[in-house]
Order: structure tokens, then C-alpha cells, then sequence
């Protein structure tokens, strides 16, 4: 494997023990529940963690100090969510932070993982300004969430491939 600014091995290590549980994977088909979507997000954010070395942030803003993981089945765009109380300085926040982007098999088999720095995403957060302060303006129509999302595209071209693992094996890790 090549040498890298993340800790691949640790996070590999994981992923397989939490998150491509073969175990847990036989039993939820065997009792025909769905596989898909059976990882939860906190899951991936420990990975995220786990494999920047990155810890938690308390309030609003991004799920680590300094990055946000986002998760989203192979080829499906990634979903930002922001909140009535705390949406805008979240939305802020992404404009600085660096992003991490899952991409993952039905099964879990496959992941890929790339990453964007917030400053390629700024103009795109920027462009979602005006529609959160809309959502989230007095009266009748006020929501409290306002979602936009990225394609898979824009990441796989413009975002830096961290880490790949293919049937359950890493395959690909960061130059």
C-alpha cells in the first residue's frame, strides 16, 4: 500500500468489522430484510473520523472538526441537510471544511471514498444561500429542513480518490 496523510489500514480494519459484517449480511438476507441502507450514518462518520483522525463536533456545522462525511449508495447523489436553527452557519461551515464522500455497494461489498475540499464546493454552497434563507423566512411556507445534494458525477471528477475496496478487499489507496 502507499503511503498516505490518512489511516487507511485503521479504517479498512473497521469497514470490516462494522460495516461489512459478512455475518450480519447472511442474517439480514436470510430473514429478507434489506441489506441496503442498513449501515447507519454514525457508522460512516466513525469511519470518516476513524480514517482522518478527526473527532466530533459538538452544536452545529460539520459532523467532524474539520470535515463532513456524506454517504450514498454507488452512483446516487450525496444529500446535504440543513436545519431551521443553525442551517445557515452549517452551510457556512461547508464552505470551509474538507469533504469526505462514501460511495457503497447495495451489499457493502464496494465502497469508494474521495474527498473535496470545501473551497472546490463554494460556489455550490454559495448558490444554495438564498433558497435556505427562502425556507426558512416567516409565515405560512417556513420549513425545517432545506436539502440540496451534489451529484455522484461532480464528485468522481473533481474529488481525489482516497480509498477503494472491491468484493469486501481493499484494492486502491491515495498516492
Amino acid at each position: 500500500m502507499k503511503a498516505s496523510m490518512y489511516d487507511i489500514g485503521e479504517a479498512y480494519t473497521y469497514y470490516k468489522k462494522f460495516i461489512y459484517n459478512e455475518e450480519r449480511q447472511v442474517l439480514l438476507k436470510r430473514y429478507g430484510l434489506h441489506v441496503a441502507g442498513s449501515v447507519p450514518s454514525i457508522d460512516w462518520e466513525l469511519f470518516g473520523a476513524i480514517l482522518t483522525g478527526d473527532h466530533g463536533k459538538q452544536g452545529y456545522g460539520s459532523d467532524l472538526t474539520g470535515h463532513e462525511i456524506k454517504s450514498s449508495v454507488e452512483r446516487a447523489s450525496f444529500e446535504y441537510q440543513y436545519h431551521l436553527h443553525g442551517g445557515k452557519q452549517k452551510l457556512l461551515d461547508d464552505m470551509k471544511v474538507r469533504h469526505i464522500f462514501i460511495s457503497y455497494s447495495d451489499d457493502y461489498k464496494n465502497i469508494e471514498v474521495r474527498r473535496m475540499d470545501g473551497k472546490q464546493l463554494k460556489e455550490r454552497f454559495r448558490a444554495w444561500l438564498p433558497g435556505l434563507e427562502q425556507n426558512y423566512a416567516e409565515g405560512p411556507g417556513r420549513r425545517q429542513r432545506y436539502r440540496k445534494s451534489i451529484p455522484f458525477g461532480i464528485v468522481k471528477k473533481n474529488g481525489v480518490l482516497i480509498m477503494s475496496v472491491k468484493d469486501g478487499e481493499l484494492v486502491e489507496t491515495e498516492n
